[in-house]
């Protein structure tokens, strides 16, 4: 089957925004005062072809910096997300968290390399680390979220998390959020 006639078939099948971490039980009501920008792409505009997943773009995490974390932060951790997947959930491109409170940038390509600091739970693959944009072609235009969560005490995994285990872990110490929204489209 062709990927640009299943994405067709497929255009109006999407996750949407329901299911997605920022609307997840454990955060609603949490404020949003953290600004999250990117130098290579706008909110709500399209993100570049270097950014986007591998077999389509050279898959290297875009540069993000911030300002607003609340105080009493003491770390830091940021979720990407596809609501627009043609899935049940969105697809989850990245967790990573231990990202120290004082820090207000990553460079690009950061997010694809685990440090002493920053640590990857296990994307909708499996996978660990940043996974660009790659929907299906001709699906039309998908949504990628970034979200930055202030933290008022440190994370503590056995070992990555997936989604579900991440935000149960998180519950009730996420005390500032904030988001980015890049877009991106295969023709």
């Amino acid at each position: 089957m062709n990927a640009r006639w299943l994405g067709r078939l497929l255009n109006r099948v999407r996750a949407g925004d329901r299911h997605s971490a920022w609307n997840h039980t454990g955060l609603c009501g949490v404020p949003e005062v953290i600004a999250l920008r990117s130098d290579w792409f706008e909110d709500g505009k399209p993100m570049p072809l270097r950014s986007a997943g591998i077999g389509v773009g050279d898959n290297i995490s875009p540069p993000l910096d911030w300002n607003g974390v609340p105080d009493g932060t003491i770390e830091l951790a940021l979720i990407l997300e596809d609501p627009d997947a043609p899935l049940p959930r969105p697809f989850l491109h990245l967790i990573a968290y231990g990202i120290p409170r004082d820090l207000k940038r990553l460079p690009e390509g950061a997010l694809g390399e685990e440090g002493r600091a920053l640590r990857f739970g296990k994307n909708t693959t499996g996978a660990r680390g940043y996974m660009g944009p790659r929907p299906i072609p001709a699906h039309g235009p998908h949504r990628y979220v970034f979200q930055i969560l202030a933290l008022n005490r440190p994370t503590e995994f056995g070992s990555a998390p997936n989604l579900k285990e991440f935000l149960n872990g998180i519950s009730g110490i996420v005390i500032g959020r904030g988001r980015l929204v890049g877009t991106f489209e295969r023709q």
